[in-house]
């Protein structure tokens, strides 16, 4: 009990950040939405230092999608989705965590923890980095990406899937670069924010073939 009270309490901390924020910046929606993108990536590692088992990580998130679909429609919490463009990215975004959690929350929490890192810090970062500095852009399947976004994206996935790697293994390799090189690229399909979900998924799969079993 103690552990999910640290848990919501964590969460809560992040909305009410984002909720102050917005008061203070009301022409910020999208940044609003990245403090909580960005906000949430410490989550999973808080919950594995608690020892919360699988199952009740995924009730957990079962739950959170839940109301995140309740809030598709009835916008219970209008921030997360006030967006200028039409984005599933929220609900991708729990589903691909279910999906990790299911997957590598015993066997490998490495692989998990770097495709939601990758996600959350390299996506979210690359999000903000690119609609504060102007540069270089072109468009994606109707989705507008900048340089500097993009290199954003890039620095802070081998950032990410480095320091990981070598904390769990003790060693660098080249596959640290071409996994950050890959979720760059799948990032920039994101389309009604389908990156959230090809992103941390592929990531995670990645790591886990490259580094956990090579």
């Amino acid at each position: 009990m103690i552990e999910f009270t640290v848990v919501l309490l964590y969460l809560f901390s992040i909305f009410l950040i984002s909720i102050v924020f917005k008061k203070f910046n009301e022409n910020s929606s999208e940044i609003v939405r990245k403090i909580i993108h960005i906000g949430i990536g410490p989550l999973i590692p808080i919950a594995q230092l608690l020892k919360i088992d699988q199952n009740s990580a995924l009730f957990f998130t079962g739950i959170i999608s839940f109301l995140v679909l309740i809030n598709y429609k009835y916008k219970i919490f209008p921030s997360i989705e006030d967006v200028e463009r039409k984005s599933y990215g929220t609900l991708f975004y729990c589903i691909s965590l279910f999906i990790l959690i299911t997957l590598f929350w015993d066997k490998d929490p490495y692989s998990l923890i770097t495709g939601f890192f990758i996600m959350t810090f390299g996506d979210g970062l690359a999000g903000l980095i690119g609609k504060t500095f102007n540069s270089k852009s072109w468009i994606f399947f109707k989705q507008k990406k900048s340089l500097f976004g993009t290199i954003t994206m890039l620095l802070t996935s081998f950032i990410v899937v480095s320091t990981l790697g070598y904390f769990q293994q003790n060693s660098f390799h080249l596959n640290y670069f071409t996994i950050a090189f890959i979720a760059t690229l799948l990032e920039q399909f994101s389309v009604f924010g389908i990156d959230n979900f090809i992103v941390p998924i592929s990531s995670a799969l990645c790591f886990n073939f490259f580094i956990t079993n090579l």
